[in-house]
Formats: C-alpha cells, sequence, structure tokens
C-alpha cells in the first residue's frame, strides 16, 4: 500500500507540473495583450469577392436578423453573395429567408441513420454551388443568430490584401447577450480570450484560433485541400489544426466584430460544452502525432508547436484538476503511508494563488472589457463574476470527462436553440457593446 500511495503521490506531481506549465504559459501570452489596439494593415478599396454561407437548421425565429444585416454591409453588393443554408429543416427556415429576398440552398439526410450538422451541410452547399474558387476570393461562414459590423468585408478584404492574401482571418467573436450566470461567463470568456489570447497571439506572429463564426477562408485554399471535409464535432478547431500543421497563417482583425447569441440556461450551455469537448478531443488525440512531425519536417516554428500544443490540450487542465482531486481522496485512505491535506496549502502558496486568480480572471477580464468595449470596473460584477467562475468550473469538468468519455462519436450535432432576437437586423454596436 505504502508503494502505491507513492505511486499515486508521483501521478499527482507529474500532473501539477503540467498545471503549472499551462498556468505559466497563458500568463506569459497574457503580457502581449495589452496596449490599445491600432490598424496593423492599410485601408485597401474593396476589391475582393467574397461567398458568405450561413447554415440554419429550424431558425425560423432568428434568420431575419441576419438576412437584413447581410443586405445592409458597408461593402459594394456586386462584390458579396450570401447563402442561407436550410439543413434538414422541419420549420419554415427556407420559407422565411426566400421571402427576405436570400438565396437559399436546401440540404436533407440521404436517410434516417445519415450523419447531421453544420460541416455536412456546408460540404453540400458548396458542392451545389461548384465552381466557388473561380467566382470569389473568400469564404466567409456565420451562424444564424449572428449579428455582424457592417465594416467587416472591408476591413478583411483590407487586411487580405495587405498582408499577402493569408489563408484565414478570424474576426473578433463579440457576445449579443450576457445577462444571467450563464451568458455572462460566456462574455467574460471571451472578452479576455479576444484580447489576451488571440490578439496577443497575432502580436507574436503566431496563428490564432478560429472560432467556428466569423472567420474568412480562402476559397483557393478550400479548393486545394479538396472542399469542406473536415466533419468533427468542431470543424473550426479541425481545421486550424489543419492548417497551422500545413503551415498556414491564420490572422487575426480585432478592428471589427461579429456578435453570437450565447447560451442562457445552464443546460443548454452544458449541451454545447460536451459536444465541444467531444470535436476537441477528438481533433488533439487524433493529431498529437502529426503535430510533432510538422515541427520535426519544418513546417511549423517551436513557438507555434508551443502555441498549438497548449491550446490542443489545454482543456485536459480540467482532467487534470479532476484526477488530482480523487487521488487526495484517495491518499486519506490508511495504509497508504503518506499524509495528504486537502486544499492544504501554506501562507506564501495561498497569497501566490489568489494572486493569480486575481490577475488571469478578473484582472484580464476588467481590463479587457475596458479596452476594447470601453466599460469601466464595477463593483456590482464581482458577486457575479465569482459565482459564474466557479460554476462554470464545476460544470467544465463535467463536461470535458464526458466529452472525452464519448470523443468518438461525432457524427451526430447536438443544436443550439437560439432565442435572443432584436426585432431588426439593423446593427447598433454601442447598444450591443454596453
Amino acid at each position: 500500500m505504502e508503494t502505491l500511495g507513492q505511486i499515486l503521490q508521483g501521478i499527482s506531481s507529474l500532473l501539477g507540473i503540467w498545471l503549472i506549465a499551462m498556468l505559466v504559459y497563458q500568463l506569459i501570452l497574457s503580457v502581449f495583450g495589452f496596449g490599445k489596439q491600432t490598424k496593423d494593415y492599410s485601408d485597401h478599396s474593396p476589391r475582393s469577392r467574397f461567398l458568405v454561407l450561413v447554415p440554419a437548421h429550424n431558425e425560423e425565429r432568428v434568420i431575419g436578423d441576419i438576412i437584413g444585416n447581410l443586405q445592409q454591409m458597408d461593402y459594394p453588393r456586386e462584390l458579396y453573395d450570401f447563402y442561407i443554408i436550410a439543413d434538414n429543416c422541419t420549420d419554415n427556415t427556407a420559407q422565411v429567408a426566400r421571402s427576405l429576398g436570400a438565396n437559399v440552398i436546401e440540404t436533407f439526410k440521404e436517410s434516417p441513420d445519415a450523419p447531421t450538422g453544420k460541416p455536412i451541410a456546408l460540404k453540400k452547399a458548396l458542392a451545389r454551388i461548384g465552381d466557388y474558387d473561380s467566382r470569389y476570393d473568400l469564404l466567409m461562414i456565420f451562424d444564424a443568430d449572428n449579428l455582424i459590423d457592417r465594416n467587416m468585408f472591408r476591413e478583411v478584404n483590407s487586411q487580405y490584401l495587405d498582408t499577402g492574401k493569408p489563408d484565414f482571418i478570424q474576426c473578433y467573436l463579440g457576445c449579443k447577450n450576457k445577462t444571467g450566470i450563464v451568458a455572462w461567463y460566456y462574455y467574460t470568456s471571451y472578452t479576455v480570450t479576444n484580447r489576451f489570447f488571440q490578439l496577443a497571439k497575432h502580436r507574436l506572429g503566431l496563428n490564432c484560433a478560429i472560432g467556428g463564426t466569423g472567420f474568412a477562408m480562402s476559397t483557393a485554399y478550400l479548393r486545394e485541400r479538396g472542399g469542406w471535409t473536415t466533419m468533427s464535432l468542431t470543424e473550426d478547431f479541425e481545421i486550424q489544426v489543419e492548417a497551422t500543421l500545413a503551415g498556414r497563417r491564420i490572422l487575426w482583425n480585432h478592428n471589427t466584430r461579429v456578435y453570437d447569441e450565447k447560451p442562457t440556461r445552464m443546460r443548454a450551455s452544458i449541451r454545447q460544452k460536451i459536444r465541444w469537448g467531444q470535436g476537441h478531443w477528438y481533433v488533439a488525440l487524433k493529431n498529437f502525432v502529426p503535430l510533432f512531425r510538422a515541427l520535426f519536417h519544418g513546417r511549423i516554428s517551436i513557438g507555434e508547436f508551443l502555441s498549438l500544443f497548449f491550446y490542443m490540450y489545454g482543456i485536459s487542465g480540467y482532467v487534470a484538476a479532476l484526477l488530482q482531486f480523487v487521488i487526495t481522496l484517495a491518499l486519506f485512505i490508511p495504509g497508504f503511508g503518506v499524509t495528504p491535506t486537502l486544499f492544504g496549502m501554506s501562507i506564501p502558496s495561498a497569497v501566490i494563488g489568489i494572486t493569480v486568480f486575481v490577475y488571469s480572471y478578473l484582472g484580464l477580464f476588467y481590463a479587457a472589457d475596458r479596452i476594447d468595449n470601453g466599460i469601466r470596473f464595477g463593483f456590482g460584477t464581482l458577486p457575479l463574476m465569482l459565482v459564474s467562475f466557479f460554476a462554470n468550473v464545476i460544470i467544465s469538468v463535467f463536461n470535458q470527462v464526458v466529452g472525452l468519455a464519448l470523443h468518438r462519436r461525432q457524427q451526430q450535432w447536438v443544436k443550439t436553440e437560439h432565442c435572443v432576437t432584436r426585432g431588426s437586423a439593423q446593427l447598433n454596436v454601442s447598444a450591443i457593446r454596453r
């Protein structure tokens, strides 16, 4: 028993080293996110041609806003086309979209047991369009519940032309809603991520993450890779890993935003994050060897390797923390020959832990919210911050464990219900940011 106890302590120590390594990486990276961001590209007149796809499954309640939004973009109308992909809809999504003047592509399952989801809808739509690479320069994908800054195509066009036509450009991921514990945590995490993860990486010359919506992709690269072939539950993460390992560039645009609706109910959030966990674990485990192969063959730099490595396996921190907790409880069993202390910390360790928490969660959020959204710190938000943080930590541990257990299941898409509508497609940016 004593030997087993020593082995368990050794495992716990290794898990602790991994958790500390991830924490140190994030703290170092965050330093490069401070300071007001100015354009790092010159303005260009509209020249790039955009193909815009909006996958929609039973979205008749919200589809009208994004259609109106896309019809009012500050960009020459002859330089972009958009299509609503009515995917296996049983409501009036297709009819509503057509009545509002949108191009509609309807897709259906070939059989009751056929796989479904956003990746399959995109693949079918692109096959239907056919010659997209000769007609368009960039593909942009949005969700049905999104709203978009009217200058998005203009900004992406300028960055694309000014930076040597990169393969991807990801735009700032904003939130349409932030009321309640669930939505608030999404808002805080995205606000921090946009500045102290995405922008920080961009400033270091590293690829940013692709967020599933509001990103532009070169149609030449899309055709070169054989069309839309990513089929996991996190198709955005899958194509990000694939492109990075191939030495492609993924840039960040901090000057224009897409606004996504966040879940307001705990159950919807759990289902969404389990799906994200399933897809992330699948892609991460599948690409463990290819990641090292890309480094050894010189397709990616050491910096890009470390950036992608920590992003791919960062979710393991939740599992590692849970295992540490379980091992600590197990070591209380008499006979192991060790005397663990549950949550026992020296005063210096406690001070360091509290300082890191205040900086990495509270400090970075309030700094990003002030710089990017113009919202000053208010003590009234602290209780909500703390409650939402600890609630979501517990939920995230559960989600990642379940996601790991189910990571081989990548065929059935679980829809997140959307219901936050604005009643108008006219986007009031200042109202959303406040």
